[in-house]
This record gives C-alpha cells, sequence and structure tokens, in this order.
C-alpha cells in the first residue's frame, strides 16, 4: 500500500506520511478493543488487517490534496491548512457513513451476529480513529514534512516515466469521461442492465455458512452393524486405525470407542481424532478423501472422515458435519418414513457419508416369564431377575481388603457362556424349598429386534440423519434439495428441520439480505444528513450494483460460494465504493455552490481533480486484499471469499463508477430542478409571455 503511495506521488517525504498516520490508528484501534475487553483472535485480526486500507485511504485522500495544492505553486503551510480545510467535510462524509455501514451488523441476532459483532465494533473503531487522525495528524506532518515542488529541477527517469504513464491515464479519462457524458442514456442503460445482472446472481450464487479451516485435524467416525459387541468393534477399529496411520501424513491418532459425541454413544461407534504432520502436505481436505478411500475396503465398518468445523454449533451429535432431524409423535411412522428418505438423500449429487442414528434392529433375546407356574413353583418374577442379573450383570457380592488397597468382587458367568444365548437353558433357581428349578420351565425365551437407543428432540422421538458435502455443492443447494424431498416424502406426522450448523445457516440465510438493504438504508440516511439533501445520496449509492456485480463474478469464476467472508466482503464493498463517490459528489456541489458553475462542467472538473485519489485509494485497498485473495497463511483457505469479493468488486467498480456515478450526478441535478418550485418572479414572467403570446378575440 505504500508502494501505490509512492508511485503516484514519487516523494519519500509524502510517503512516509501515510505510513506514519496508519500504527498510530492502528493502536488506537487496539486501546477502543481494551476497553470493550476484546482479544486478539482471527475476528478481530481480519477488522484490524481490512482496516488498514481505510487507513490509509483518509491519509491519502488528504495528503493528496495538500500535494494537488503544492503542485499549483503554494506553500507548504498555506497548502495544508487550504487543503485540509477543502477536504475535511469529504472525509467526515466518508468517515461517518463508512461506520454506518457496520451499525445494521452490530444488531444482527443469531449465531452470525454474535460472531460478527467483534468484527464490526474494531472496523468501526478502526474507521473512527483513522478519520480523526487524517482530520489532525496528517495535515500537521504534511506541513513539517512536505516540501515545495520545483517544477524546472531536474527530474530522473523512474519519475518522468510515471508522470507520462500518469498523465496518459487521465487524457484517456478525460476523453472517454467526455464520450460517456455525451451518451449518458446509453451509460444509464449499463447501470440499469448491471443492477438487474446483480439481483439475479445474488438468487443464483451457490451460499455457504462458515468454512472449514485447515488446522491440522480430521474427525474420523467409524460405524459397525448393530449386532456389534464391544470385543469385536475393538477388532474392526484396530483395522481401521492402521489404515489411517499408513497415511504418510498423519502423524498420531486418539480413539474412543462407544462414543457419539456429546449425545451419549453405543458400542458399535467409535470416534478418531486424527493429528496431521506440521510439515509440507495436502491441505486437511484432501487428506480427508484419501482416508475415506483408504478406509472403504474394510469389511463390516463405515468410515466417515471430515474436517472438523471451525465453530461446532448444536449439541447433537453425528457422524458427519450437517444434520436433519426427523421427529413425531407417531413412533411407528417415523421408523417407516426415515430409510427410505436416507436412500433419497444419498441419490442427491455432491452429498456424501449419508447415515442415520435410527438404530433399531439391535438383536435382543426376550425371556416371557410364566408366573403361574413360578408360583406354583415356589419362585417369582424377583427371583429370575436377580439370577439373571448375576449371571450377565456386574453385581457386586464382596470386596477384598488388603493393607493397601481393596478390590471388589464381581459374580457374572465364565467368557464362554456370556457370548452363547443357548447358555440361559443352563440356569437354574433355587426356590423357598431349596430345590434347584431349571430356567426353561418357568420361561419362554423368543429372539426379537429392538432399538438400540431412542433419540429425542426435546420430548418428541426424533431421528437425526447426518451427511457432509463435496467441494462443488454448497449448503444452500444441499439444503434446498433435501428440503425438496423432505416434501414429496414426508407424511403429516412427521415434520423435518435442520440442526447445527444447518440450521444456523438457513437462520442466518434469511437475514443477510435484509442486512445489506438496512445498511444501504442507514448510509443513504445519514448522507442526507451530512448534505441536507435526498437526492443526490442515491448518486453516491449509484455504483453499489456495479461492485456487487463483480463481487460475485470474482466468487463464480473461482468457484468460492457465498459464505459468511463473502457477505462481510460485500459490506466492505458498500464502503469502499462509496467513499469514491464521495469525493467527487463532494467536489461537484462545491464548485455548483460557491463557484457558480453548471452541474456538467462541475461533475466533469470533479472527476478529473479527484481521479488520483481515487485510483490510489482502491489501488490501495487491493493490495491490502490482495493476499487474503491469494490465500496466504494458514487457515487462508477459509477467508479467500472475502479478499476475492473485494478483489473483483473494486476492480469492476473502478471502471463502471468512474462513468456511472457523473451521468447519474447529471440525471440527479435535473430531477432536482424539476422538483424545486420555480420562483414567483419567473413564473409570473411566463405568465405575462404566454398572455401575450394570445390572440384577441
Amino acid at each position: 500500500m505504500v508502494l501505490v503511495i509512492f508511485l503516484f506521488l514519487r516523494t519519500l517525504s509524502a510517503t512516509i506520511i501515510p505510513s506514519i498516520a496508519m500504527p498510530i490508528a492502528v493502536l488506537g484501534t487496539f486501546g477502543v478493543m481494551y476497553f470493550f475487553d476484546f482479544s486478539i483472535d482471527n475476528i478481530s485480526l481480519l477488522a484490524l488487517t481490512l482496516s488498514v486500507g481505510f487507513v490509509v485511504d483518509d491519509a491519502i485522500v488528504m495528503l493528496e490534496n495538500i500535494v494537488r495544492h503544492i503542485e499549483k505553486g503554494e506553500t507548504v503551510m498555506a497548502a495544508s491548512l487550504r487543503g485540509s480545510r477543502e477536504i475535511g467535510f469529504t472525509i467526515l462524509s466518508m468517515t461517518i457513513s463508512l461506520v454506518a455501514v457496520f451499525i445494521p451488523v452490530l444488531f444482527m441476532g443469531g449465531v452470525l451476529g454474535r460472531l460478527l459483532h467483534e468484527f464490526a465494533v474494531t472496523i468501526s473503531a478502526a474507521i473512527l480513529v483513522s478519520g480523526f487522525v487524517s482530520l489532525t495528524l496528517t495535515p500537521m506532518l504534511c506541513s513539517r514534512f512536505l516540501k515545495p515542488i520545483d517544477h524546472h529541477a531536474t527530474r530522473g527517469r523512474f519519475y518522468v516515466l510515471t508522470e507520462r504513464l500518469f498523465q496518459s491515464s487521465v487524457n484517456l479519462y478525460e476523453r472517454s469521461l467526455h464520450a460517456s457524458l455525451r451518451w449518458r442514456k446509453t451509460i444509464l442503460c449499463v447501470a440499469v442492465a448491471t443492477m438487474g445482472l446483480t439481483l439475479w446472481l445474488l438468487i443464483i450464487t451457490p451460499k455457504g455458512f462458515i468454512p472449514t479451516e485447515d488446522t491440522g485435524r480430521i474427525q474420523v467416525m467409524v460405524e459397525a452393524a448393530q449386532d456389534t459387541s464391544f470385543d469385536a468393534m475393538t477388532a474392526y477399529q484396530r483395522k481401521v486405525t492402521a489404515a489411517v496411520r499408513r497415511n504418510p501424513y498423519v502423524k498420531d491418532c486418539v480413539v474412543f470407542l462407544g462414543t457419539m459425541g456429546r449425545s451419549g454413544g453405543t458400542s458399535n461407534t467409535s470416534r478418531m481424532y486424527v493429528q496431521l504432520i506440521d510439515g509440507k502436505r495436502p491441505s486437511a481436505s484432501q487428506v480427508t478423501q484419501m482416508l475415506r478411500n483408504e478406509t472403504s475396503g474394510i469389511p463390516g465398518v463405515r468410515v466417515f472422515p471430515t474436517v472438523p468445523p471451525s465453530i461446532r454449533l448444536g449439541s447433537r451429535g453425528s457422524s458427519s458435519v450437517y444434520q436433519y432431524t426427523l421427529y413425531g409423535t407417531d413412533l411407528q411412522e417415523l421408523y417407516r418414513i426415515t430409510p427410505p428418505l436416507v436412500e433419497r438423500v444419498r441419490e442427491i449429487s455432491g452429498i456424501i457419508d449419508v447415515s442415520s442414528d435410527l438404530q433399531i434392529t439391535s438383536p435382543q433375546l426376550i425371556i416371557d416369564i410364566d408366573r403361574d407356574k413360578a408360583s406354583s413353583l415356589g419362585l417369582n418374577a424377583q427371583q429370575v431377575e436377580d439370577t439373571l442379573y448375576s449371571a450377565f450383570g456386574a453385581r457386586q457380592v464382596s470386596t477384598i481388603y488388603t493393607s493397601t488397597n481393596q478390590y471388589a468382587v464381581i459374580l457374572e458367568l465364565a467368557e464362554k457362556y456370556l457370548r452363547d444365548p443357548a447358555s440361559l437353558s443352563l440356569l437354574y433357581l433355587r426356590n423357598r424349598e431349596g430345590k434347584l428349578i431349571p430356567l426353561e420351565s418357568v420361561a419362554k425365551l423368543r429372539p426379537s429386534v429392538g432399538p438400540l437407543t431412542v433419540a429425542h428432540l426435546g420430548q418428541v422421538p426424533a431421528v437425526t440423519i447426518s451427511f457432509n458435502l463435496k467441494p462443488e455443492l454448497s449448503l444452500s443447494e444441499a439444503t434446498d434439495q433435501i428440503e425438496k424431498v423432505s416434501r414429496e416424502l414426508l407424511p403429516p406426522t412427521v415434520s423435518g428441520s435442520f440442526q447445527g450448523t444447518a440450521a444456523a445457516f438457513t437462520n442466518s440465510l434469511q437475514g443477510l439480505g435484509l442486512t445489506l438493504l438496512i445498511a444501504v438504508l442507514v448510509i443513504y440516511l445519514v448522507l442526507g444528513i451530512l448534505y441536507e439533501d435526498f437526492v443526490h445520496p442515491v448518486t453516491i449509492l449509484s455504483g453499489l450494483p456495479a461492485a456487487t456485480f463483480g463481487a460475485l463474478v470474482t466468487l463464480m469464476i473461482f468457484g468460492q460460494e457465498l459464505n459468511m467472508y463473502g457477505y462481510v466482503g460485500l459490506i466492505m464493498l458498500i464502503g469502499i465504493v462509496k467513499k469514491n463517490a464521495i469525493m467527487m459528489i463532494d467536489f461537484a456541489l462545491d464548485a455548483q455552490r460557491n463557484h457558480g458553475k453548471t452541474a456538467e462542467a462541475a461533475i466533469f472538473e470533479a472527476c478529473v481533480v479527484r481521479f488520483r485519489p481515487i485510483m490510489m485509494t482502491t489501488l490501495a485497498a487491493i493490495a491490502g486484499t490482495l493476499p487474503i485473495a491469494l490465500g496466504w497463511g494458514a487457515g487462508a483457505e477459509a477467508r479467500r471469499s472475502l479478499g476475492l469479493a473485494v478483489v473483483g468488486g473494486l476492480l469492476v467498480s473502478q471502471v463502471l463508477t468512474l462513468y456511472i456515478t457523473p451521468v447519474f450526478y447529471l440525471f440527479m441535478e435535473r430531477f432536482t430542478k424539476y422538483l424545486t418550485p420555480k420562483p414567483v418572479a419567473e413564473l409570473e414572467a411566463v405568465a405575462l409571455q404566454a398572455t401575450a403570446s394570445t390572440p384577441a378575440p
């Protein structure tokens, strides 16, 4: 960003001034963060990284205006005073309206609102501090460090080359601006078409929630058949663990048998936490796909490796990241409809690792006690239950005490009898008379199946379907298709809803579009108050569709979905593009009101004069966001959509708004004159002229 300033102003002293203002503004932001008890985490660091561009923008605008007056031949002190006085209201307008962008974010509800609250406060504080620094410190530094420009001095090749390049770009912009003002209706049609395309892209763009980050950890769920014992599950798990450890990118792993996370567990499931190596390796998503292929051939188990989400939402444990829960009071209907729905979800292209927690086929052995016969033989049901518990339970019958410890004595059958249901026929019960009665004489044994677990959503029986997504399928597309299948299959007695991350996504998606609209409305109201005008705030906001269009097209080109970071990028674009328009409109209004220029001459001069600061601020913002767009650093692939949205939106809006904004200004000026009531003297003159032109009867 500092290099951008040097390329445009080509003096070391002018380059140093924003470099000094930048760390001071960031330090002031740290003070605000300390006051609000914020920590330095991913969200606050992201806000600080992006705020650097805004800090430089305000300093650049102030610095460039002062340098412009120095280039005209004014003294450094006079240029600092006059330049800061001219641009002061512009910077104030940009700062207040930019903070207004984040006001709706501060009041967002749900999980997304809580996540972005710290971001909005941090970046708003950075903007306010940078505006104060730009209005106070920057003019003072300019008056002390800038030097008068000697136009007759000999310039180096670098200065001559960059000056020639800049003048060529200014001349090209002047000629193209003349043409756009002549063909203003065509430019207006382009603006309207851009707005329509933007609305269309907002509808069709794949949408996501919180992208997964590569933290070097992978979670693996293992599920076996419902009749699998703990010992058999241990043997299966050893095979899975061996296959996982053979992967060259796996450093270590930890296994928990018989667990399903926070919602309890069963003996036929296990969970693994895999730590990847720290050196050069593929991404965690690629390693996950490797493990999926390497474990798919293990007989008897299903393996679900996933990259754990950055923020785990919801309390329902599952084998995959996303959940869809069916619930209803009709238990039989719920169990009947779940298997066909699971099969339909498996058929959706892009959805993988589909499973459910419906485990109702666990083998059981039902013992029906013949109470009458048992009573005639001197037995009761409690004796039968006590005998069975002594044989197959964990009854403590004694305690062995030693000098250093004590040991519980557990009564149970030998291990060979525990594995065979036929051993029940060998059990005998002692009646009141002391005789041994075989169990089979007072009870009937019949095999059956039943639920291994019965899950609930609140107090209602429920079944959760979990699934993962391939990279080519967005969460919005997956939720739409699952809801479509549910509408086709679910009976009236069974309902379905997303849980966890998927539920937070669907809830947040409903409010994000409204948040953007409220942000635009708040900016319009703030600008209307600052300029005491309700027309030209529309002119300032006219470049927003072009910026949004560029952001969405860039995301689609690079195969990125519009997730939480992408929405933050759109909000950032609203502020950056609006600042460029404010610089032009503020200059044009001043030229009209204080210098008596026509609307066309005023906006043309404003565009040419403000061309350099607009280019500087835009290129500085692109330079500040480019590392995020390129995906540098740990976990940068998750934030890449933000960088791509900002860079793409700035590139497209920079080309379009330099022509759309002046055309909108002229149309709005004509609209203002149409609404303004004509003076009484002018109306009387028009009436007299009409009377004089009327022929006498």
